[in-house]
Formats: structure tokens, C-alpha cells, sequence
């Protein structure tokens, strides 16, 4: 084999040769990355893994956390739920004026119904007379005026009579109303304002009668009312207590709630309600005790509950004509379903018996408003 033969046939083992070291580092350099990469995966997966555990640590803690919190929350919105429950159920938003009016309208009716034989509970044969058992009336019953004015009227039936009444004779027949000597006063003082201002005659205007002597808007509106037909409120404490109850005003001044009624009804109602509303509050509607359970107007009354709901004990509540006792005239209205209050038994204070005593009898003066 000649030189140059021998050459060419070592030439594929020495490229071979080179080829080998070139593969072997490709290889090398091919393992590196491998385990560069396998090396750069865990972490990868490790940072990964650690960032989501730590995103997934917060949202388990979360509750943990928040329960606090929400309970907290709870708390403080249950008793602002509970104020709005209790502030819707007082009647937060106010009334209009054309529900009040409708409600005492059917107030009204209803107790036209019940009390179809409303009246002035004081006994008087004119103008005179229905004006001086008023005067009287404060602080004590009708019942008691009625038993004490048949003997005055007879010893004095005239203004100019009484304007020249001896006053320690007038004070003891008035004496069993109370507050005889302030009252004679009054007595005489208007007795002669009458006779001397009005020819003896009692007027028939509010500006005239409020100022008499020992007469206020109350008074005047009684006389008004019942002795002239001139409509007007006799605002009580049991007209009072009435209307508020019955949420039509929350008004505590007289002068205010006469104003704020007057609104509610029409101007022919105005007496006749007064006289419904006053008997109610003195036999069924009472200041202490209503009877709710024996009372005709319940479903109406948005008070309800104030007083005794059992209806066997609230019967036991009721006065005057609803609980079978006698009125307070001696000498009522025809139509009447009651029997007549007894005549005064006795003129000494100490034989007074307690049926007749005074401060006996329930309720307050209709006319003046008085105690009870």
C-alpha cells in the first residue's frame, strides 16, 4: 500500500476521532443543562408552591379572623334593627292631617252610637243656671252640684238675687262642691257683671262670657254649647286624656288641643263629641284603670292595651249607667237608660254617706275639667 493510499484510509478514523470529543462535549454540555434545569425546576416549583401557600394561608386564617368581626358587626346592627322595629311601631312617620280627621270621624260614630243619649250632666232649667253649676263644678262631680244647686236656685233664681246674696249664707249652701269661699266669690262677682253689664242676661259670645268672673274658655263653652246651640270643644281632663290617647294630638294645653281637634271635625260635631268623648272617658276610658275589655270602640283605639283586657275583670271597671249604678242628674234626659242620681241626704257634712260624700262618684267635671 502506497503512502498515499495508507493516508486516505486513516482519514475517516481520525475525522471519527474528532468527532467524538465534539460529540462527548455536546453531550457534556447537554447533561449541564439538564441538570441546570432539573437543578432551576424544583426551585421553581419550591417558590412557586411557597407563593402559593402563602396566598392560600391568608384565606384560611381569613375566617379566623373575620368571625370577630362579623359577630361584632351583628351586634351593633341588632339593636339599631330593633330601634327602627320599636320607631315603625310608635309611629315614626307622622300622621296626615286627612287620616286624623278620617279616624275621628269614625271615633265619632262610633260613639254616637254607644252614646246616643250624651248630654251635659249637670241639671239647669236656663242659661243662669247652667252657668253657676258650672262656676261650680270645678274640683268636684256633677253628682254633687246637682245635689247642692236646687237648694241655691230656689234661695237665689235670679243674677240680681245672687248679686245681693249675703256671702257667708252663700258660701255654706255651696259648701259641699269644695272650695265654697273662692267659688262664692265667683258667684257673686259674675252675678254682678250680669246685672250690671248685661241687663241680667247671660251673654252668648265666647269675648263676653270669658269675662265674667270665675269663667275660663272650658265654662264658656259648656254654656255656649248646650244653653245657645253655638258649637264649641269642652276640652277636660277627660277629653284630653281622650283624644291623646287616641293619638289625634299630642298636644297637653287645653287652648291647643281645642285648636288642633276643631281641624279634625265639622264645627256641628264640636259639642256633640265633647259629650261622647267625656262620657267615655268617665264610665269605660278611665285615667287609672281603662276598661279596654269591656270598652265598645277597642278595635278603633290605637292605645288599646293601656288598660284591663281580661273582659270579665274589665266589666267590673265600668260606672254609672255601664255598670248599673245611677247617673249624675237628678233629673236626666228622657231617652236616659240609667236611673236618676239620689238627691242630697243630709246638709251636716258629718252625716254624709259615701255614695254622696263629696269626691265620691267617678270621673271629673265635664264643664270645668276638674280633679279625676
Amino acid at each position: 500500500m502506497s503512502e498515499h493510499e495508507a493516508e486516505a484510509a486513516e482519514a475517516p478514523a481520525k475525522a471519527a476521532a474528532k468527532k467524538a470529543p465534539a460529540k462527548k462535549a455536546a453531550a457534556k454540555k447537554t447533561a449541564t443543562k439538564k441538570a441546570a434545569t432539573a437543578k432551576k425546576a424544583p426551585a421553581k416549583k419550591t417558590a412557586t408552591a411557597k407563593k402559593a401557600l402563602a396566598k392560600k394561608s391568608p384565606a384560611k386564617k381569613a375566617p379566623t379572623k373575620k368571625a370577630p368581626a362579623a359577630g361584632t358587626a351583628a351586634a351593633k346592627k341588632a339593636p339599631a334593627k330593633k330601634a327602627a322595629a320599636k320607631k315603625a311601631a310608635s309611629g315614626s312617620r307622622p300622621e296626615s292631617q286627612a287620616s286624623k280627621a278620617k279616624r275621628a270621624a269614625q271615633l265619632n260614630e262610633a260613639l254616637a252610637e254607644v252614646y246616643y243619649y250624651a248630654h251635659p250632666e249637670l241639671d239647669f232649667d236656663n242659661p243662669f243656671e247652667l252657668l253657676v253649676a258650672t262656676v261650680l263644678s270645678a274640683q268636684t262631680t256633677d253628682l254633687r252640684v246637682n245635689q247642692t244647686t236646687p237648694a241655691l236656685f230656689a234661695a237665689y233664681p235670679t243674677p240680681e238675687d245672687m248679686a245681693a246674696a249675703n256671702p257667708e249664707e252663700l258660701e255654706e249652701l255651696i259648701r259641699p262642691t269644695g272650695f265654697f269661699r273662692s267659688k262664692a266669690k265667683s258667684l257673686l262677682g259674675l252675678s254682678a257683671a250680669l246685672r250690671d253689664d248685661h241687663g241680667g242676661k247671660v251673654p252668648g259670645s265666647i269675648d263676653e262670657l270669658v269675662k265674667l268672673p270665675g269663667v275660663g274658655r272650658k265654662t264658656a263653652f259648656v254654656v255656649l254649647g248646650n244653653a245657645f246651640g253655638v258649637p264649641g270643644l269642652t276640652v277636660d281632663t277627660h277629653f284630653g286624656r281622650l283624644v291623646r290617647r287616641w293619638k289625634l294630638t299630642e298636644q297637653t294645653d287645653a287652648v291647643k288641643v281645642e285648636q288642633e281637634i276643631d281641624d279634625l271635625l265639622p264645627e256641628s260635631e264640636w259639642t256633640m263629641f265633647s259629650h261622647r268623648t267625656i262620657f267615655h272617658g268617665r264610665r269605660i276610658c278611665h285615667s287609672r284603670k281603662p276598661a279596654c275589655g269591656a270598652c265598645p270602640i277597642a278595635e278603633l283605639c290605637p292605645s288599646y292595651g293601656e288598660g284591663e283586657t281580661d273582659p270579665e275583670k274589665a266589666k267590673k271597671l265600668l260606672k254609672y249607667e255601664m255598670g248599673g249604678q245611677p247617673g249624675q242628674r237628678l233629673k236626666p234626659p228622657a231617652n236616659y237608660p240609667g236611673t236618676p242620681a239620689p238627691p242630697l241626704p243630709s246638709r251636716d257634712p258629718g252625716a254624709e254617706s259615701p255614695t254622696t260624700g263629696p269626691g265620691s262618684g267617678s270621673g271629673a267635671d265635664a264643664a270645668a275639667g276638674a280633679a279625676r
